[in-house]
């Protein structure tokens, strides 16, 4: 199944903006001689369409998917009948019809070219049949329970949908054997069979690292010998950070590899004095990317995004992942998955080809290191104030786990190697600040970044209490959110303009 993400942001159904619990599937045809979703999708995208609006389109040429809608966004697709509506409930999809056919009353039709068009009707109904599949495990629905696949026909017998026979009415009519209840049991054939053959075979994110420290410093001395010293030294945070979150740190260190050129950075767009060891932040040619106070806190971003990516839990420490929020939780529970062309939901991590593949032959390469391994001196973790205020020191401790549970126990306290680098800080909470704005001409946007709408109104000359910090485009200093603005979020400036105080 190929899955294209091309949402109708125009059409008013989207800018409703209503949201549902997702409780079942409803199929659809289109009830006109049209195959190509493109045309229906260019009609639909539009302020003026304001009585329909479904979640996807199954093009009847190749089968793609287009999906329209977010899933859990409430559809106009089935109307309404005498125990309410499907739109509240049901993710709607409609599959688009040969071209050859003609309607003449109702449900019924002619068909110039009956070959044709039942291999149309084959192709819309065993890509539905996957699209099906792939929700019904999102959504952790049986396909073969009742009322959670259902056509718009049966969604009519049941209340909650308007008169309409599709699609059985094309089944029916072209003779092709097709009923709701082979649809459904041929969706739970495709859950099971999908699970039987690919999930033993693919590599979660979440877990336990496989892969040892030691193994990791072999890998990347071998792959790259005049590695910076402070690289080595910072790679048992992929296993703290990883452990912390239930994220493979070793697979998050297998992406800093690739990211990164095995730390080189050749070619990169972020270098090692940004702490950004994954890329973050850089989504099109020319970024910077995000840069990270201590490698810690980069390590702990990029695990954070990884988590993102591949869980729907909460975190568990604070989220210093600036770009968090844009991730859609879950799409990408397995490296195979992190990139968006072999993404079954169209998302991931990166655009490139393969890319969860190299991130896995890296891991590979990682794993064939000799366990047997040792270190050549034994490491002890220091928590102090700083390290040249040895009198502050709160202990020596051999685990990394220890050193760190001792620095969030005394507020102010870091974890430090034995050359003084500090390898952990908790992080604190934040703190408002004042900043103060001298020009009487500072926007007001809505969210943080220039890529949000502005709101028409202006700060003004003074002093003004920010609450919240984020970064955002078109401000190297990144974003505040203004005091006044603090329960609607919707008050942001930006933070290169004002002094701060």
């Amino acid at each position: 199944m190929k899955l294209i993400e091309s949402i109708l942001t125009k059409n008013p159904c989207y800018t409703a903006g209503k949201k549902i619990k997702v409780g079942g599937l409803m199929l659809h045809s289109i009830g006109c001689p049209q195959p190509k979703a493109s045309v229906l999708i260019n009609s639909w995208n539009s302020p003026s369409h304001d009585n329909s609006c479904v979640h996807g389109f199954i093009d009847g040429n190749d089968g793609t998917v287009y999906q329209t809608l977010p899933w859990d966004h409430r559809g106009w697709h089935c109307g309404k009948g005498n125990k309410g509506s499907g739109n509240d409930s049901h993710i709607g999809v409609e599959m688009c019809e040969p071209a050859c056919i003609q309607y003449t009353s109702g449900a019924n039709f002619t068909c110039s070219d009956v070959a044709a068009a039942k291999a149309v009707v084959k192709r819309t109904y065993e890509a539905a049949v996957e699209l099906f599949a792939m929700l019904c495990k999102k959504y952790n629905l049986d396909p073969l329970a009742d009322g959670i696949v259902i056509s718009h026909k049966e969604g009519h017998s049941r209340g909650i949908a308007s008169n309409h026979g599709d699609p059985e009415h094309l089944w029916e009519q072209l003779g092709m054997g097709y009923t709701m209840d082979t649809f459904r049991k041929a969706v739970k054939a495709a859950m099971g069979s999908a699970d039987e053959s690919n999930a033993d075979k693919r590599t979660k994110i979440m877990g336990t690292a496989k892969a040892t420290a030691e193994q990791m410093k072999a890998y990347i001395k071998a792959k790259n010998p005049a590695v910076a010293q402070t690289v080595l030294d910072m790679i048992p945070l992929y296993l703290s950070e990883g452990k912390a979150e239930g994220v493979r740190g070793d697979i998050a260190f297998a992406q800093s590899c690739l990211e990164t050129g095995n730390f080189a950075f050749s070619g990169s767009a972020v270098t090692l004095s940004q702490n950004n060891f994954c890329g973050m932040g850089v989504t099109s040619n020319g970024m910077k990317g995000n840069s990270f106070d201590t490698p810690q806190l980069g390590i702990r971003a990029q695990v954070q995004h990884l988590k993102a990516y591949a869980s729907t839990e909460v975190l568990k420490n604070t989220c210093v992942d600036p770009r968090f929020k844009y991730v859609t939780r879950g799409c990408s529970e397995y490296v195979e998955w992190l990139g968006q062309k072999e993404n079954p939901n169209g998302k991931g991590w990166a655009t490139g080809d393969e890319y969860g593949k190299k991130i896995l032959a890296i891991l590979k390469g990682i794993l064939a290191m000799d366990k047997e391994i040792t270190k050549s001196d034994e490491t002890w973790y220091r928590v102090r104030r700083t390290w040249n205020d040895a009198a502050s020191q709160k202990g020596a401790f051999k685990e990394m786990d220890n050193a760190k549970a001792c620095a969030d126990e005394n507020p102010g306290y870091s974890v430090f190697d034995e050359t003084g680098k500090v390898l952990y800080s908790p992080v604190m909470p934040f703190q408002p600040f004042l900043v103060k704005v001298k020009t009487p001409y500072l926007n007001i946007r809505k969210g943080p970044g220039t890529d949000y709408e502005k709101t028409g109104e202006y700060t003004g000359v003074g002093i003004f209490t920010i609450v919240e910090e984020q970064s955002g485009k078109g401000s190297e200093s990144g974003w505040g959110l203004l005091k006044s603005y603090a329960d609607t979020r919707d008050g942001w400036i930006s933070l290169s303009i004002p002094e701060r105080m």
